[in-house]
């Protein structure tokens, strides 16, 4: 007989990625990315588990969209105080904070709980080609299509 693999957190081995965001459409990376936090791309993937691996994207300035996004879609937030309604088109996000610009797309399509916060903490993006992860020896991401 036997048996289903169940990962938990002491047998969960982790990676570390560098996606290239590059010429990278924004939704199409932000769903290969999330795949890659969540884990679904391994054998051992377990829902209830963790068992994602780290994810560094670079070069996020140089993100595309497609259509007239840049001028059209609008990212909006709130302070919380009456008439408090904040705005920024993907133009503004993308010259200014690109980094959020792909952090709030890959965090909304992992689960919304506290395994989703989770996995989200493994995220790490950066405006230009640098970054400082290569202690942990990260392998290059080849992002399909």
């Amino acid at each position: 007989m036997r048996q289903t693999f169940m990962a938990n957190e002491s047998n969960v081995e982790r990676k570390w990625y560098v996606v290239d965001a590059e010429g990278q459409t924004l939704g199409r990376l932000a769903t290969e990315v999330a795949t890659l936090l969540r884990g679904k791309h391994k054998p051992s993937y377990t829902p209830h588990v963790d068992t994602g691996d780290n994810v560094i994207i670079i070069n996020a300035e140089k993100i595309e969209l497609t259509g007239k996004k840049l001028t059209d879609k609008m990212y909006y937030r709130h302070s919380n105080y009456p008439g408090g309604l904040k705005e920024r088109t993907a133009e503004e996000m993308r010259t200014n904070y690109p980094e959020k610009m792909l952090e709030q797309a890959v965090k909304g399509m992992l689960p919304k709980n506290k395994l989703g916060r989770k996995m989200g903490t493994k995220l790490h993006v950066y405006r230009g080609a640098d970054h400082k992860h290569h202690a942990q020896k990260p392998e290059v991401y080849e992002l399909r299509g």
